[in-house]
């Protein structure tokens, strides 16, 4: 042992002597602990340590890597399994580095006060603590005390606020003075100039606005309010170019006294903060100037008994929320998907370019494998060959553009008119007036690769099936591709495994039993039959991409029953060809009608008498079947009256939904809220979303930034989490206050889906989703919770 491990180990000695010499107990540390919410999801845990003077304690990065050092602070983060995950390591302000005769070594500690902080990801959303410990020795210039740890109970605040207010006064002369306010901004997050950015104050982010209470008789203001240097950039949340603060943000204003014995001026500044997923509701706060030591006259931080009786009045009786366990709204879409693409595989599989490839596939199998069980091998590894292509390319597609990028593109304009006319293209070649295939050369070269025969022969074999098949497949997958965009996440993947399985499962077991070959249909004319059918559904499909383009830009071009019409039109066309009445180019000039053609075309025909009704005004017009691929009923050439019951005011909403016996969507926004805009025009008017909302739903709309002032009764005083005072003057300060307090949060748009009797329809609440199928599926499986309600309760009435 050296002579310096030696001196560290006495001086540790003489610290544990040291700690009988003293008959009182030194607590020379205090900590404070806070969460700060960062999304619905993160927040960061901070933890502040004041250090009396004289002492110090040490960084969280050991001094001496064999720890002969000082002992080292050390952060245990307790019960995170289920509950959360640590995100990165736990910072710690900057630290003192000296050389300690002590410890013989360089070491680095804090004083006067140190901060660390660790972010958190919540995999438990419903945790409200986080539990966890500091290690630590504190020392001064003469001893240590023994190692202490603190336990921590971090409340987790389910609302947001992101900005910090502090006054200042300076005295300029006897009668003037310089009102400062300094707002400290949480990273991450910025508010907005006292400029508007849209001079006509109809568009862009709420300006910051600052309001001086009490003046007239008290005092005047010199000039306007001055502000710190903001950042000027192009925010395409609300398409414009605005001017914001970041970190901090610092107000100065002038004023003249006029009465002399003024204590305190009471000031308010209105603004709003955003970050780059959401913005909050506006919010004000009421800030106070102070001109003497004396305790400024409206400095009231206690809360009346009227105050906390309007605040109860707005807490909500709900129920059932813990009654069921939190159902995956994602994973029934991903299913979706999966079958959809199923059954694309399926009819993929009955065209002309992939059916023949099956003798041939069996006939190649039957030449490379010489035993039965080597033959089976081969097949297995072949289908698994054709899934992993398929999977790859979806993969790929998701590397390549995210599945953001996806959703979004599966909803702009152009990429849908672009589908539009590939689709069109598509089945015109369907029809057997050209082809379309990839380079001839791909296809020699892939060959060429399968000829080498062994697996590396076979893998190649899968993917010249695949370039081969282009010409049939490529809009079924694109098409299916494009379906699963829509989907986000794993979704493509997912479509393109359900789409491989479909084509891969029947050529491995054709190729494993090449005897089956035997019960198969030969290849003929119904081959051709079956791609030009696919031709007419493929024009039919053409005309939803061209739907979507429509509806967003509001053309007007394919109102409902144009687009019914329309429909009818490639109906009747399908059966007049199954009928024999129509021929194409590759259809032999003699063929006779099967009962298979004749059974699909009834089946045509029928489907057509069922469009008919969705040309009139009727109530027999909302075809169920079109849901979600037509356009919504109120996109119609007639005058109707169908819209969204909305109504603006909570009591008067739940009366109209028990009066209707309908359930509830609490719907929280904000007349400049951009993301709950996108949401009522590209999610509400889906076709499938819009007619539950109009057929099932009552929305109650609250307005968190509806500036309209409450009667002056109705007004009270909230204290908010952090425990400033916030004055509840607004409709818009009620409905915020009334989600902050119910719902544990403050963002826009949040969606809340209840019985009029205000039971929970869904463990899971709803914020910004653009994603309308996983927004459906929300509203449907709660209608289905509802209806489950109800005939409980019908059932217990009964029996009473």
């Amino acid at each position: 042992m050296t002579i310096s491990k030696i001196k560290n180990l006495f001086f540790l000695f003489i610290c544990f002597i040291s700690i009988f010499s003293f008959s009182q107990v030194e607590e020379p540390v205090t900590w404070e602990t806070e969460a700060r919410k960062i999304s619905d999801t993160e927040y960061e845990l901070i933890y502040k340590a004041t250090i009396e003077e004289g002492w110090h304690f040490y960084s969280q990065v050991p001094a001496d890597p064999d720890g002969m050092g000082p002992i080292a602070t050390e952060f245990t983060f307790i019960d995170q399994e289920g509950n959360y995950e640590l995100v990165g390591k736990t910072s710690e302000t900057e630290s003192k580095k000296v050389f300690e005769a002590a410890f013989d070594m360089d070491v680095s500690y804090f004083e006067n006060e140190a901060v660390f902080k660790q972010k958190i990801k919540l995999t438990n959303t419903t945790l409200e603590e986080v539990k966890s410990e500091v290690y630590f020795q504190v020392c001064d210039e003469e001893k240590c005390l023994p190692p202490d740890s603190y336990e921590f109970n971090t409340n987790l605040p389910k609302s947001l606020e992101p900005v910090k207010w502090n006054t200042e006064t300076k005295k300029i002369s006897d009668i003037e003075y310089e009102l400062i306010y300094k707002a400290t901004i949480d990273e991450g997050w910025h508010f907005y100039s006292q400029v508007p950015a849209d001079p006509n104050g109809i568009e862009g982010p709420i300006a910051t606005e600052f309001t001086f209470l009490e003046n007239e008789g008290n005092y005047e203001l010199i000039g306007k309010t001055s502000e710190s240097k903001t950042k000027s950039v192009f925010e395409t949340a609300f398409d414009m170019d605005v001017s914001y603060f970041e970190n901090e943000a610092v107000f100065k204003q002038k004023i003249k006294l006029i009465n002399k014995k003024l204590e305190v001026i009471n000031t308010e500044v209105y603004f709003q903060v955003c970050n780059e997923r959401e913005c909050l509701p506006p919010d004000s706060y009421d800030l106070q100037s102070n001109f003497s030591n004396k305790k400024n006259i409206n400095d009231d931080n206690e809360l009346s008994k009227d105050d906390i009786a309007k605040l109860e009045a707005l807490i909500l009786d709900l129920k059932g929320k813990d009654d069921y366990e939190e159902q995956s709204i994602e994973k029934q879409s991903y299913f979706s998907i999966f079958l959809l693409s199923f059954i694309g595989g399926l009819l993929a599989l009955l065209t002309p370019c992939v059916f023949p490839m099956i003798p041939l596939t069996v006939s190649f199998f039957i030449k490379q494998s010489k035993t039965k069980s080597s033959g089976i091998k081969n097949a297995i590894f072949y289908g698994l060959s054709i899934v992993i292509i398929y999977v790859i390319l979806g993969s790929v597609v998701t590397a390549i553009f995210g599945s953001s990028a996806l959703n979004e593109l599966s909803t702009n304009i152009w990429f849908n008119l672009i589908f539009f006319a590939l689709l069109v293209v598509f089945a015109i070649s369907f029809f057997g007036y050209f082809e379309i295939t990839l380079p001839s050369s791909w296809a020699n070269k892939v060959d060429s690769q399968a000829d080498r025969g062994g697996l590396i022969g076979i893998f190649f074999m899968a993917l010249a099936l695949a370039i081969v098949s282009f010409s049939c497949t490529g809009l079924i997958v694109g098409g299916l591709l494009v379906e699963a965009a829509s989907q986000g996440g794993l979704a493509p993947i997912i479509g393109m495994l359900g789409f491989s399985l479909a084509i891969g499962i029947p050529f491995a077991l054709f190729a494993a039993f090449p005897a089956w070959l035997q019960s198969l249909p030969k290849s003929g004319g119904w081959l051709n039959t079956v791609k030009v059918v696919l031709g007419f559904i493929e024009l039919a499909f053409a005309l939803k991409f061209l739907s979507n383009a429509d509806l967003v830009e509001h053309w007007g071009i394919l109102k409902r029953e144009v687009f019914i019409g329309l429909w009818i039109i490639i109906s009747i066309g399908l059966a007049l060809y199954l009928f024999g009445k129509i021929k194409f180019p590759h259809d032999s000039p003699n063929q006779k009608l099967s009962k298979g053609r004749i059974s699909l075309g009834l089946l045509t025909l029928a489907f057509v008498i069922y469009l008919i009704p969705g040309l009139t005004n009727t109530k027999y017009a909302n075809l169920k079947l079109l849901s979600g691929i037509a356009p919504p009923l109120n996109y119609s050439i007639y005058d109707k009256e169908e819209e969204l019951t909305i109504v603006k005011d909570l009591n008067e909403g739940i009366e109209l939904a028990k009066s209707l016996n309908k359930p509830i969507m609490l719907d929280f926004t904000g007349w400049a809220c951009v993301n709950c805009r996108k949401m009522e025009e590209h999610v509400w008017t889906e076709s499938k979303v819009q007619e539950l909302l109009v057929d099932e739903f009552v929305i109650i709309s609250l307005y968190v930034d509806d500036r309209a002032l409450l009667e002056k009764q109705e007004q009270f005083k909230y204290r908010r989490p952090s425990g400033t005072i916030k004055k509840v003057k607004t409709i818009g300060d009620k409905w915020s206050i009334l989600q902050s307090v119910n719902f544990k949060n403050n963002s826009q748009p949040y969606y809340v889906l209840l019985s009029p009797d205000l039971d929970y329809l869904n463990k899971k609440e709803i914020a910004y989703e653009p994603n309308a199928d996983i927004y459906y599926n929300w509203l449907q499986q709660s209608l289905e919770k509802f209806k489950s309600l109800q005939k409980d309760n019908n059932q217990f009435q009964f029996s009473n």
